[in-house]
């Protein structure tokens, strides 16, 4: 048995983070009050942070910083400003989605250790060099991953030298982690910003087969499964739950600490697991890493269900009906327990101190001396016998030699110019004391600096890195255009329409169009799946694009039609097929859902994997795009009409939704179903449940979304725009013209003399008109 088993556990705020240490975490993953993708998850302040690392460390228990969201432009100064404090910390790992990010911490900040988000959607095994290559250390497996799947990837990992992490306990996201738009395409809460509204948690109107809840999926717990994960290599059990309160962070830390323990030293499973059902609860499953995508993994029940359990447990002991006199027994019976583990848990915490440690200087030294600093530590609000004891003293001395001055030598007012810096969120200098240092000695100001960034280092156990500055990002024009970009240059470089299809019955549209035009390729093929590497040999002007998700055959049959086919160029919304279209010397072009936001992101991904350009997300608004800086040679892309994507899962939305005679999902359906409904929420509004051949099961708005006015307002900055014209989402609506739609949207684009706003006018009332039910609100509303 492998003993060097992680414990990963949540911090929501200082008490669950200190119930996760005294519970016995190896790491404890929290995040502060701006970037993090845990909005409703009180946080912590930087100052509570530095007191938390030190407790922590006190314990062997590390600490991860979640900066776990995508990035704007506008915040990278203040991010920089943030990046430049932890540095000068004893932080073991900060947590992340933004490649741009990415690209920062490797470039400025690598002493920051780099841990790749559950965002990432992290899920085949070409995924695992590329954040290598960002400089990611471990990378979190998506959720949906089996066990056989999940033993992949931690091969993969130990290939290139990058851990592995697993969700093993807490909350279920129905949609695959970083492509749920479920709230940003309404109103822009963005779940990649940590501003989920929890749509699948939402109640909907009764649907045909006979549920409220049909997005709601149980909680996820691989309690019993740890030998399995142990095997498969994983190196790290993570534990969700950052807006979950320190009784529950404790109990369920605790639970898995005793079932990892007793396993390691008895290998067996020695914990039952009926403490996890004593506090929050969805009931629990363990069905994606069993493989078993069924049914039972909903519940209609939101909220906690730890009082159902309860109630069926004794029932189940009774061996009859209960009453409702013995109902309300048991439910006494659990919030008396709660009430107990919660005092418990308080009354086990309440000692553990992350207050700023008082720290004192005294500084002495006479002519032909060396300038000498005490300096001693302490805690401020010494709670125990062994805080008490924690006192810490070291001697710092002066290189130079102080030396006699016949004017003014260095007093306590030059002393406290330079060393007041020490007071800060870590240290409140209490004692700054020169009674013992010469009158009338004085030594240069550098040696002086010098002093005090050596106390700096010893106080911080490691040498003080310098403030990094970012540089000013070069803004580059188009391919082909001057820096300076002309009324010429406009009417050259023109964006350019293309087109996004993935019926072979739509190849007849190449006839009536010169844009570019990609072809989708499924998400899911038969095992060994060849037919398409014929189609795009027979199909050159066909440029392939890649789907989001990828997941193990699947992945592999698509990295075979890339290797085969070896297309000029390629778009991909997989991190996976773009690193070995990088390694292959194939151009790619990063799509829409590898959520791209800032100018830092398009720079890693050309400098790293040498890409031609990107989709910018469709889920910024228009200030927020004229802000990002187009590296130089790197094609700016934008889809401006396409169905919106909510959310795409590995699960099945028919069983709850309209029922389906199947009980669980499995290949055949991924294959063969390609269904369609609708649910409609207690606000009246409805969405599309939307699954295609070979596709994953999607909801989508009702609304199309319709973007005319950024061609108006920033065509400049873009070299082409996307129409889509899969039909995919529509379901049963009324289709559009799509050769009508193209030369609508190429007039549109045409510029030159004989465009007149008048004419511009009549096209969009025309596409309006064509396409009913549109929106552009994220174009307004953006992060």
């Amino acid at each position: 048995m492998n003993p060097k088993i992680e414990l990963l556990a949540p911090g929501g705020d200082v008490d669950a983070i200190k119930a996760a240490i005294i519970a016995g975490a190896d790491a404890v993953y929290c995040g502060l009050d701006t970037f993090n993708a845990r909005n409703r998850a009180s946080n912590i302040s930087f100052e509570q942070l530095l007191g938390i690392i030190r407790l922590a460390h006190q314990y062997q228990c590390q600490i991860f910083l979640t900066l776990n969201i995508v990035i704007l432009e506008r915040e990278f100064k203040s991010l920089a400003k943030l990046l430049n404090r932890l540095v000068n910390t004893s932080l073991d790992g900060v947590i992340v989605q933004d490649i741009g990010m990415f690209y920062i911490l490797k470039k400025h900040f690598p002493s920051l250790d780099i841990h790749a988000s559950t965002q990432m959607t992290t899920h085949n095994v070409g995924q695992i060099p590329f954040l290598k290559k960002l400089g990611a250390s471990r990378v979190n497996l998506s959720r949906e991953l089996n066990l056989r799947e999940i033993t992949t990837m931690a091969s993969a990992g130990r290939e290139h030298n990058v851990l592995t992490e697993v969700f093993v306990h807490g909350s279920l996201c129905v949609a695959f982690s970083g492509l749920c738009y479920s709230t940003s395409a309404s109103v822009g809460n963005s779940g990649n910003r940590g501003r989920c509204s929890q749509a699948c948690r939402e109640e909907y109107e009764t649907t045909p087969s006979g549920n409220n809840f049909p997005l709601n999926i149980k909680d996820n717990s691989a309690f019993f499964d740890l030998p399995a994960l142990i095997d498969a290599g994983v190196h790290s059990f993570k534990i969700e739950g950052r807006i979950k309160g320190a009784s529950y962070v404790h109990t369920v830390v605790d639970s898995f600490r005793k079932q990892i323990d007793g396993l390691v030293n008895t290998g067996e499973l020695t914990q039952d697991g009926e403490r996890l059902y004593k506090v929050f609860n969805r009931d629990l499953t363990n069905a994606f890493l069993r493989g078993d995508l069924n049914q039972s993994m909903f519940i209609e029940n939101p909220r906690d269900n730890s009082k159902e359990h309860a109630i069926k447990n004794y029932a189940n002991d009774a061996s009859n009906a209960i009453s409702v006199v013995q109902i309300q027994q048991v439910e006494q019976s659990l919030n008396k327990e709660k009430d107990q583990i919660s005092a418990t848990v308080f009354d086990k915490i309440k000692y553990l101190n992350i207050d700023k440690l008082l720290l004192s200087l005294v500084f002495s030294g006479e002519a032909g001396q060396p300038l000498t600093v005490t300096v001693t530590t302490e805690p401020g609000t010494a709670l125990s016998l062994s805080e008490q004891r924690n006192k810490n003293t070291f001697i710092v001395s002066s290189e130079q030699l102080l030396r006699p001055s016949e004017q003014a030598g260095i007093d306590k007012a030059a002393i406290e110019k330079r060393f007041k810096s020490l007071g800060n969120a870590e240290f409140d200098l209490t004692t700054l004391n020169i009674d013992d240092l010469a009158s009338n000695v004085s030594i240069p100001f550098k040696a002086l600096t010098g002093l005090k960034n050596e106390v700096a280092s010893r106080l911080n156990n490691q040498q003080v890195i310098a403030e990094v500055t970012l540089p000013k990002l070069e803004r580059c024009a188009k391919a082909g255009t001057s820096t300076a970009i002309t009324a010429a240059d406009q009417q050259e470089k023109r964006a350019k329409l293309s087109i996004l299809i993935c019926d072979q019955a739509d190849l007849a549209l190449a006839e009536v169009t010169d844009a570019d035009i990609y072809f989708k390729l499924p998400d899911a093929y038969k095992r060994g799946c060849s037919k398409y590497v014929a189609f795009f040999q027979e199909n050159p002007r066909l440029i392939p694009w890649f789907p989001a998700v990828l997941i193990g055959k699947d992945y592999d049959v698509a990295l075979n039609i890339l290797e085969q086919v070896k297309p000029e160029l390629i778009v991909t919304n997989n991190t996976g097929i773009a690193y070995r279209a990088y390694q292959l010397g194939i151009k790619w072009i990063a799509g829409p859902f590898l959520n791209t936001t800032n100018s830092y992101a398009l720079l890693a991904m050309q400098e790293e994997f040498n890409c031609s350009g990107a989709f910018i997300s469709n889920e910024i608004n228009n200030q927020q795009i004229k802000t990002i800086a187009r590296p130089n040679n790197f094609k700016l892309l934008y889809s401006i009409y396409h169905p919106i994507l909510l959310m795409a899962s590995r699960q099945c939305f028919f069983q709850q939704s309209v029922g389906c005679e199947k009980p669980r999902i499995d290949n055949g359906c991924m294959l063969s179903c390609d269904k369609s409904t609708s649910i409609t929420n207690l606000k009246g509004a409805s969405f599309a449940i939307d699954k295609q051949k070979a596709g994953y099961p999607s909801i989508y708005n009702q609304d199309q979304f319709l973007n005319t006015e950024i061609i108006d307002d920033l065509a400049s900055l873009f070299d082409g725009f996307m129409i889509d014209l899969t039909n995919i989402g529509a379901g049963d609506k009324e289709l559009p013209d799509k050769p009508q739609l193209i030369k609508l949207f190429e007039q549109l684009l045409s510029g030159g003399s004989n465009r007149n706003s008048s004419d511009d006018s009549t096209v969009k009332e025309t596409l309006n008109t064509m396409v009913p039910e549109s929106t552009s609100i994220q174009y307004f509303n953006g992060l």
